[in-house]
């Protein structure tokens, strides 16, 4: 099932209405070849439940346990992945592109 972005937005207020600690993860600039535009959210609660993609699912794990730290440490983070840097192949983005990742607590 494809979350839209209403959805994304609805769930991350629904989130903090029960409590839960948020974060909004936001493609930002994309180059080459990208799983998802500029514009793609996910959102990560606490625990650690996330949903929306910023990738496809190739870096979602390591967009997940940053934006818990953001939650935690309330400070925002800018996060790059891209094929040229050697993290790309171990968080699995082989598709030759570059993207930023915005991670923000959502308040």
């Amino acid at each position: 099932m494809i979350s839209t972005d209403d959805d994304i937005l609805k769930q991350a207020e629904m989130w903090r209405l029960e409590g839960r600690g948020v974060a909004m993860a936001t493609v930002m600039e994309t180059w080459g070849s990208a799983p998802r535009p500029v514009g793609s959210h996910l959102i990560i609660d606490q625990d650690g439940n996330f949903l929306g993609s910023v990738s496809g699912g190739c870096v979602e794990g390591s967009v997940i346990s940053e934006a818990i730290d953001v939650i935690e440490s309330g400070t925002a983070k800018m996060l790059e992945f891209g094929v040229a840097d050697e993290t790309a192949w171990r968080v699995g983005l082989s598709c030759g592109g570059k993207i930023h990742v915005y991670v923000e607590k959502v308040l």
